[in-house]
């Protein structure tokens, strides 16, 4: 007796998924669309007096780039619109650059905040409840941010929490390397470049990152 799976595959018929999925699939369409997606997300930070700091960040998906938005006490919703309203003017015309804006079910993303990148031409997309991995490039750099450098300081206060960030976004910016970009970096400016093949021979200076925490290695001028 023939099973079903016997006689589709006579008849050159692949798996039901493959056959009836129509477009791209979610990471196809990030893959695809790479240069005009951000990410948006919030990730928490505890202090040592037990009190909560909550920081938003975008994240360019291609160049991987991290903006820092704001951090505070109390996340709302008419904060976290004005704080897109800033990133758009800061941006300016390169804002441009980008067609969609992918962020969780958070009730602090209201319908202000939408309305903000939706009068920028960019389209917000929500990805499912309870589905992180769709988040992927926002979720990762959380993981990056500790587990290169949160989870080996203690944090004060706001102002201090904010300094510290504030150095490591410019290091994950412009000198640390990434897998994912063939070890570039997201935003190259220091004029020495970073150290490669044809830095032999040269003097190369290391500059130390959040008291030594991180390193950078240059050619020195």
């Amino acid at each position: 007796m023939l099973s079903v799976r016997s006689i589709l595959r006579c008849i050159g018929w692949g798996p039901a998924p493959a056959r009836s999925r129509k477009g791209l699939s979610w990471v196809e369409f990030l893959k695809a669309q790479a240069a005009g997606t951000v990410a948006i997300d919030f990730f928490h930070v505890d202090t040592v007096t037990l009190s909560r700091v909550y920081v938003l960040f975008l994240i360019e998906v291609e160049t991987r780039r991290v903006h820092l938005l704001g951090l505070t006490a109390h996340p709302s919703g008419a904060w976290v619109s004005q704080a897109a309203r800033n990133l758009l003017m800061d941006l300016n015309d390169q804002a441009n650059r980008f067609r969609f804006l992918v962020r969780d079910q958070d009730t602090k993303f209201t319908a202000a905040f939408d309305a903000v990148f939706a009068d920028a031409a960019i389209e917000v997309l929500r990805i499912p409840p309870r589905a992180f991995r769709a988040n992927a490039y926002a979720e990762r750099w959380v993981r990056t941010v500790r587990s290169e450098c949160l989870d080996w300081i203690l944090i004060f206060n706001h102002t201090r929490l904010q300094k510290i960030l504030d150095a490591y976004v410019a290091h994950y910016n412009t000198g640390r390397p990434h897998r994912g970009l063939h070890l570039d970096i997201p935003a190259p400016s220091l004029p020495g470049g970073r150290v490669g093949d044809s830095d032999a021979g040269q003097v190369i200076e290391r500059i130390d990152i959040l008291g030594g925490l991180i390193h950078e290695y240059r050619s020195a001028a």
